[in-house]
């Protein structure tokens, strides 16, 4: 068998060097200096040798001194009166001074040359260094950002200098880090209480069997008691998965649309049963107009579920909730407003995120998982629209969606 192959590799400075963005620059400050320099040079060479010009000058016979010049190559002819020994002579010396004149312009232009190319040289190193300097923020902004990571997002390139685009970009991808940065919290924090809710069913579930094998004396109630109270943990767990699924799913997107009415919508979900509102005696009030969207049917029945269920569930006993749908401005509307204890401004800028929790001077009870804001939220996002909540004066709490608009009709919403 023969040996392997071995491949030549090239040595490194056989390598071309890396077209960075400092040696491109770099390049085009020098050329642009070459091609100005050349233009420059040509114009002066040009110049020099229109005003520079070939004089002879003589004495005829009567002692009068003449004069005879010539600004191109052709040769200034003597006057014919000129005995034939100092015509000669006078051409003699006026092809010498031609000669001379060309050889100077020659040497003007050759040392123009070298001198052209010396700076040329010059300016790639001096274009090299400026280049460098220009592009400072640029190496700053890469350096920072490979060295920040999911673990340092709190670090910022915090560009000094003049107001130009480096800073604009540095600015803009401060921006970007500070939103990663709230992102990786609001995942974190997610996470963490997703854990954390997913684990509460299940621990109460294990004691609870765990209570029932270690009584001996167990009997047929009790063990029919304990299985429903891990029955009621399982569907506490099963609801929690639901809501999380459900979220997953607005935030992805939707698949398809199709028409929808809000108005339709609304009234099936008003019509479905609610013990809680029964037993508290609350009033439902409506005000039910058409208000097309286009959407998906399931998402948009759980958005209006959820604040009606919300409005239902955070109220006082004998409150009120009102539903009402409709166009404003040509864009489906879709309004529910409660009674009960006033929000605080700075609950309304939680509501909208999952696990958070009215505060107890508002909630009732504690069975939900904080998930049903946060729900609407991420429906509304996929469909495109704005969810707004206030809290009234007179108490309670008033959230409204605003759907792009897709056809105008009567207004419903005052």
């Amino acid at each position: 068998m023969g040996s392997p192959r071995r491949t030549l590799t090239p040595p490194r400075w056989l390598h071309p060097p890396r077209r960075t963005a400092r040696m491109r620059l770099a390049l085009v400050y020098s050329l642009l200096f070459l091609a100005s320099g050349a233009c420059l040079l040509t114009i002066t060479n040009l110049l020099v040798r229109s005003a520079t010009q070939t004089a002879v000058i003589y004495r005829e016979s009567n002692g009068a001194i003449v004069t005879g010049s010539s600004s191109s190559a052709t040769t200034l002819q003597p006057p014919a009166n000129l005995p034939p020994q100092v015509r000669s002579q006078v051409q003699q010396i006026q092809a010498q001074a031609t000669r001379q004149r060309d050889s100077d312009l020659q040497q003007l232009l050759v040392g123009s040359g070298i001198a052209l190319a010396i700076m040329t040289l010059g300016s790639v190193a001096f274009g090299w260094l400026i280049a460098g300097r220009v592009l400072r923020p640029v190496r700053t902004i890469t350096t920072t950002a490979q060295r920040i990571s999911a673990s340092n997002l709190h670090e910022r390139l915090a560009l000094q200098g003049p107001e130009d685009e480096f800073k604009e970009l540095g600015d803009t991808l401060d921006g970007l880090l500070a939103r990663l940065e709230s992102s990786f919290e609001a995942h974190r924090h997610f996470v963490a209480n997703a854990s954390h809710e997913l684990r509460t069913p299940v621990t109460v579930g294990r004691t609870l069997i765990q209570v029932a094998l270690a009584d001996p004396w167990a009997s047929a109630g009790t063990l029919r008691s304990t299985c429903e109270e891990v029955l009621a943990s399982i569907e506490q767990q099963e609801r929690l998965i639901e809501a999380l699924l459900t979220l997953t799913t607005s935030e992805q997107g939707l698949e398809h649309r199709e028409l929808v009415d809000l108005a339709h919508v609304a009234d099936e979900v008003l019509r479905a049963p609610r013990t809680e509102a029964v037993s508290r005696g609350l009033r439902v009030q409506t005000a039910i107009a058409a208000a097309p969207i286009m959407g998906d049917s399931h998402l948009i029945q759980r958005l209006v579920a959820n604040l009606v269920d919300n409005a239902v569930r955070h109220n006082e006993r004998g409150g009120w909730v009102d539903v009402q749908t409709g166009t404003l401005g040509g864009r489906a509307v879709l309004s529910v407003r409660n009674g009960g204890q006033r929000v605080e401004a700075v609950e309304l800028e939680k509501l909208f995120q999952p696990f958070q929790r009215p505060s107890r001077s508002r909630a009732s009870h504690q069975n939900g998982h904080g998930f049903g804001l946060s729900i609407v939220g991420a429906i509304a996002r996929a469909h495109g629209a704005t969810v707004s909540a206030s809290s009234p004066p007179e108490g309670g709490l008033a959230v409204q969606v605003r759907f792009p608009a897709i056809a105008s009709s009567g207004s419903g919403i005052e």
